[in-house]
């Protein structure tokens, strides 16, 4: 192993945050499915069930976190890779204590960042100091390389699904993709937008018997948010519906979610560690640009 290598990869180990961190990719095959909102209230209700939880958006095209919660970041994660701010300088705060990575909101250079820019990105989270056992990544949608690359990296997949055909369609074709040309083995998928629990688990049935069929992948039913009013509420007054309207059966869908995925395995020895994360991030992004160049 070359010296420089070495010492880099020492130096991540002794990170300021030993305690092992859980993280969660959400995504779906295709946008309109509400992923961004499930990402966000599945932060909150963590960070509400006294988590400390980091939400990154991921969607390097189209941020739409920090509008979804009415923030107005100064600095985003561009900012970060090329070295003008540290991560914790661009952390906003959100509800519950929540921390959010601001995306580069139309900034068409991060989504394919170069070696340099990777290395910084590892950098800056190894020197993150804040106390952080969950982060969630809010991938873009669809099987854009940058999906890839944080699916592969994370401990656990969400694939939000909607009853639509396209919708299950596409997130078909994702979990096909991230498993037979990635590695990637178990998903955990979690309907959206449902009129009633049974329309739920019938939408997660016909994933798993396409699935059953024709991948080898172990697929988990999360759960399912129910179609809600008091979501759009809370979306127009630009909060989480666990914190706009607690007791509406949306928020409580969310609250048992943010349960079912507190007792999931911690990831253990390095694999917990968040340098490890960031450098499987990095190998595969490398990786799969070397497959489509």
């Amino acid at each position: 192993m070359p010296e420089a290598h070495f010492d880099q990869a020492s130096g991540l180990r002794q990170m300021a945050n030993p305690k092992p961190v859980r993280v969660i990719a959400v995504t779906s095959g295709k946008g309109g499915v509400g992923k961004t909102n499930v990402s966000v209230n599945l932060a909150v209700a963590l960070a509400d069930a006294g988590r400390n939880v980091m939400l990154m958006d991921a969607d390097l095209g189209l941020a739409n976190v920090d509008v979804m919660l009415g923030l107005q970041p100064e600095h985003d994660l561009s900012h970060v890779v090329n070295g003008e701010r540290t991560l914790e300088e661009v952390v906003v705060d959100g509800p519950a204590g929540l921390r959010i990575v601001p995306a580069a909101s139309g900034v068409q250079a991060m989504a394919e960042l170069s070696t340099a820019e990777h290395a910084g990105l590892i950098r800056a989270f190894s020197e993150l100091s804040v106390p952080l056992d969950t982060l969630i990544v809010d991938t873009a949608a669809g099987i854009a390389d940058s999906v890839v690359s944080f699916s592969r990296a994370s401990q656990e997949v969400i694939v939000v699904v909607c009853d639509e055909p396209a919708s299950i369609t596409d997130a078909y074709a994702l979990i096909k993709v991230l498993s037979r040309d990635h590695g990637v083995q178990r998903f955990r998928v979690l309907a959206n937008m449902a009129h009633s629990a049974q329309e739920g688990r019938d939408l997660y049935g016909k994933i798993a018997r396409v699935t059953e069929r024709y991948l080898d992948v172990t697929l988990d039913f999360m759960g399912a948010v129910p179609y809600d009013d008091y979501l759009r509420k809370a979306v127009k007054r630009q909060k989480p519906v666990v914190e706009a309207y607690p007791r509406s059966r949306a928020a409580m869908a969310f609250k048992n979610l943010a349960q079912k995925a507190e007792n999931w395995p911690i990831p253990t020895g390095a694999a917990g560690h968040l340098e490890f994360f960031v450098e499987r991030l990095i190998q595969s992004s490398t990786q799969v640009m070397e497959a489509t160049s």
